[in-house]
């Protein structure tokens, strides 16, 4: 053990702190504090875009394949099933499934209410795994029973707030053409998308209702809904379909889709940076004056060291141990306060959010070991660095004047 490391133990372990106590104290919880918040800080918004942009990708698919023309209303225009286009997209390592839907805007009427909405049509391919985890009440359509299958629809909770409907009752929807057209619907199911711009537009059913209603080819539908394997691909995967799919048709990304929300969520990311410095220069500012204050109250200390022949760095090393020491006790209890907040969270879902204004009922946790550890190294180096500068104070620190002092 050297005569630094020997010094900076005693003093840690050892000795009795007299007006030092309190501020290395605070310190020591400014520390924990720092890094508790930065980790709850990226956990947070790591869950944030999670849990909304699979909210978004279950709904809506992460690319949509639709007639490339000037046609920016819900109302698709057909293209035709393009076998060949369907394989190549099978056959690819970046997608997971691709099915046609059909959107179209209609108005849904009951005794005592008019609610406009744009029906998704979709057939018995179509992956039900969001839906199911987001049904409120009732079934997703079942479309053992073809005849049957079109006259049910799935609509939000929202719109069955509004429409004061529920599982089972039956209402008329209006569909805007050349000539008014309606048909008679029962509630299938009831879901909760979370997502407002979902659950105020979009209720679902069978396409082939509404492929008959527009007088399409029974091979014509409104367009492709491709999920991807990989996320961190979407970008590979789309221009990988501009290659492949014919010039009448175009991609469309989630991201383009939804762009004012995948916009809110970038913007999350400058919010985690600016809290993870604010974090860092509290932990930083709280050290450096606890080891002023720790320095100022061994200066008699540093004078005898001095006098025997001690170096001004292995003085220096002596407090920089010390204070490495205190980041440390802080850094072990940043991660409980961090980490258990964050467990606990996860599993109990306690702090709740406003849905309408956040997307979610709860605050959602995503905890990545990878960001724990890069926080922890990350704030040890940098309060280490930091510490160089008050720790140089030693170095003005005259032996015969702080021999005397007390």
């Amino acid at each position: 053990m050297s005569f630094a490391s020997f010094i900076s133990s005693r003093i840690s372990f050892k000795s009795n702190r007299t007006y030092s106590k309190l501020i290395v104290r605070i310190a020591i919880i400014g520390i924990m504090l720092s890094l508790g918040v930065m980790i709850l800080t990226v956990s947070i918004i790591r869950g944030f875009k999670l849990e909304i942009r699979q909210k978004l990708r279950g709904f809506a698919g992460d690319i949509q394949v639709q007639n490339f023309d000037n046609n920016n209303s819900y109302r698709a225009s057909p293209i035709h099933i393009d076998q060949q286009f369907i394989k190549s997209v099978q056959a690819s390592p970046f997608f997971t499934s691709i099915v046609p839907t059909l959107t179209q805007p209609a108005i849904i009427k009951t005794k005592t209410e008019i609610e406009g909405v744009v029906i998704k049509g979709v057939n018995k391919n179509y992956d039900w795994t969001f839906f199911k985890k987001s049904l409120v009440a009732g079934q997703v359509i079942d479309f053992s029973d073809t005849v049957g299958s079109q006259k049910q629809i799935m609509i939000s909770s929202y719109t069955a707030n509004r429409l004061k409907l529920k599982v089972g009752d039956k209402f008329l929807m209006y569909f805007v053409q050349e000539s008014l057209r309606k048909r008679a619907f029962y509630v299938k199911g009831i879901f909760d998308a979370g997502i407002e711009d979902i659950d105020k537009t979009f209720v679902v059913g069978d396409m082939s209702l509404l492929v008959k209603l527009n007088g399409w080819d029974a091979d014509e539908i409104g367009g492709y809904e491709l999920r991807v394997d990989n996320y961190d691909n979407l970008d590979a995967a789309s221009n990988f379909l501009t290659d492949k799919m014919p010039l009448k048709l175009r991609a469309y990304t989630i991201i383009e889709n939804y762009p004012a929300i995948f916009v809110w969520l970038n913007e999350l990311d400058l919010n985690s940076t600016v809290m993870i410095i604010l974090m860092i220069l509290v932990g930083t500012i709280n050290m450096i004056s606890a080891l002023l204050i720790i320095i100022l109250e061994r200066t008699s200390m540093i004078g005898i060291f001095k006098a025997m022949g001690a170096a001004n760095w292995t003085i220096q090393k002596i407090f920089l141990y010390n204070a490495g020491y205190l980041i440390g006790i802080g850094l072990v209890l940043g991660n409980i306060f961090g980490l258990g907040i964050s467990i606990f969270q996860s599993q109990t879902h306690f702090f709740k959010l406003d849905e309408s204004s956040y997307y979610m009922k709860f605050i959602p946790m995503r905890l990545q070991f990878g960001d724990v550890i890069l926080l922890n190294i990350g704030t040890l180096i940098i309060c280490l660095l930091v510490m160089i500068i008050p720790s140089t104070l030693v170095t003005r620190i005259a032996p015969v004047k702080a021999i005397r002092f007390k």
